[in-house]
């Protein structure tokens, strides 16, 4: 019986250490990468909209932004998809139903910051489907400014990893009035 219950205590501790805290789309008081996302998180610097904007191509870093999807995504001939974002503030303590971390959703500002184009080597999980990455999905980005500025829709970044959450998985502040913090 103590073999039986040590390898089911185990195997709790196993499938919540495989979780990454709030699962695939965030469900925590907190942001939490999730699998390989961790590796951008420490690269990405912290750089503005107009920074972004204002610095050469050749000097461009990795930055990790939040958008919100404003048109379907355009496949292009190379594979990857061209996404128009609204830029968006994360908010670092997220908003929640209740008491319970699961009830809390990724939040970002309810305004925004400007807007820019994403290149995104999209997954085939999110072509298709119910959950597909469509308008209305929240996405971050890990991209370095290509150069090319979209005169319409503002700086663009080449994607070397992206996260999605579809409408309905995320909050923006706009929430505040019925979720707590």
């Amino acid at each position: 019986m103590t073999l039986f219950r040590t390898l089911f205590v185990l195997s709790i501790l196993a499938s919540i250490a495989g979780c990454g805290g709030g699962g695939a789309y965030g469900f925590s008081r907190n942001y939490e990468p999730l699998g390989e996302e961790r590796t951008y998180m420490e690269r990405a610097a912290e750089l503005s909209y107009e920074e972004v904007r204002r610095t050469r191509p050749e000097e461009q870093r990795l930055v990790g932004w939040f958008g919100v999807v404003l048109e379907p995504p355009a496949m292009q001939e190379d594979g990857r998809a061209r996404v128009l974002l609204s830029l968006r503030a994360h908010q670092d303590r997220h908003l929640c139903g209740d008491e319970g971390s699961d009830s809390c959703r990724v939040t970002v500002s309810e305004r925004e910051i400007g807007r820019f184009v994403a290149l995104i080597p999209m997954r085939e999980e999110d072509r298709a489907g119910a959950h597909r990455l469509w308008t209305g999905s929240l996405v971050k980005v890990y991209g370095i400014a290509t150069g090319e500025e979209d005169t319409e829709h503002g700086p663009v970044l080449g994607a070397e990893w992206y996260r999605h959450w579809p409408p309905h998985y995320y909050v923006t502040t706009a929430a505040a009035g019925r979720m707590r913090r």
